[in-house]
């Protein structure tokens, strides 16, 4: 693949919370793809061929008073998003046997040591859905479980429901740059079982798994749940996440509605990662 030309805005906010999470989840509706939390605000990536001039026109945020946006924009080659991300990527801790870390961090003494090198893609465990839905993962038992990671990003959650014993693991993203680093990311984990595919929902013609994971918008889950449902085995699970405490209300309606029941979930900075059961 050739390199892709991104379009790297680097946004000052404030206050920063809860402005950056809005920011982020807001420009995610849009076409960005890749953001990284800073001090003061969020950088956020998009292909140009998605971009243009007046993208962030109507964004909500950018329209409250309550916040303070200033913005700048580049144009990046994919290959300079290492420096970027080596220069703010720490190594992520998740409970007391997990710890998600760049190959550059030092070994820790842990369990489950997963390495991943992010790239253009999402998933490193610093944003709080990826860290819940992980808590979620570590809390359940995988041990030789048919699994789909939606939304794969880097494979972070494939890589640690395979190091929790999952037998077979397919994890799907929509991006061909996602597809490529979770390929990678796989295999510097050593995790055979998991199958890496690009494409969206419709690859989940005749499937079935016992456990399937979700991080990705509200629009895209409500639009997919019942796909998901098809998919899932009896007493099957489904851990969803991407959306806010506000939203479990409207995601909730819609898995009642196909046979889900809500067990329970967890809550960072309001965003949430829920776990129904078929």
């Amino acid at each position: 693949m050739a390199n892709s030309i991104y379009i790297e805005y680097n946004f000052k906010v404030s206050p920063v919370q809860p402005a950056s999470d809005i920011l982020i989840a807001e420009l995610g509706e849009v076409q960005f793809e890749s953001f990284v939390e800073t001090e003061d605000g969020v950088q956020a990536y998009i292909k140009k061929e998605d971009w243009n001039p007046t993208i962030l026109e109507g964004l909500p945020i950018l329209e409250n008073s309550l916040f303070a946006i200033e913005y700048e924009y580049v144009e990046i080659e994919q290959e300079n998003w290492n420096a970027t991300w080596e220069k703010n990527f720490n190594a992520i801790q998740v409970g007391d046997k997990c710890v998600v870390r760049a190959p550059f961090h030092e070994k820790p003494a842990v369990e489950f040591d997963i390495v991943i090198e992010p790239k253009m893609s999402f998933g490193t465990g610093h944003h709080e859905t990826t860290h819940m839905m992980m808590q979620h993962i570590l809390e359940i038992d995988f041990k030789g479980k048919s699994v789909l990671d939606m939304g794969s990003g880097t494979g972070v959650l494939a890589i640690l429901a395979a190091m929790r014993g999952a037998s077979e693991i397919d994890a799907i993203d929509i991006d061909n740059w996602c597809y490529l680093n979770a390929m990678e990311n796989i295999q510097r984990n050593n995790c055979e079982q998991i199958k890496v595919y690009e494409g969206d929902a419709s690859l989940l013609i005749d499937q079935k798994y016992d456990v399937i994971i979700a991080n990705i918008n509200r629009n895209i889950l409500l639009e997919d749940i019942p796909t998901y449902v098809k998919c899932l085995t009896p007493n099957g699970v489904l851990l969803l996440s991407g959306f806010y405490k506000e939203d479990i209300a409207m995601i909730s309606e819609k898995c009642e509605s196909v046979g889900l029941k809500f067990e329970n979930n967890f809550e960072k900075n309001n965003w949430v990662a829920v776990k129904y059961v078929f």
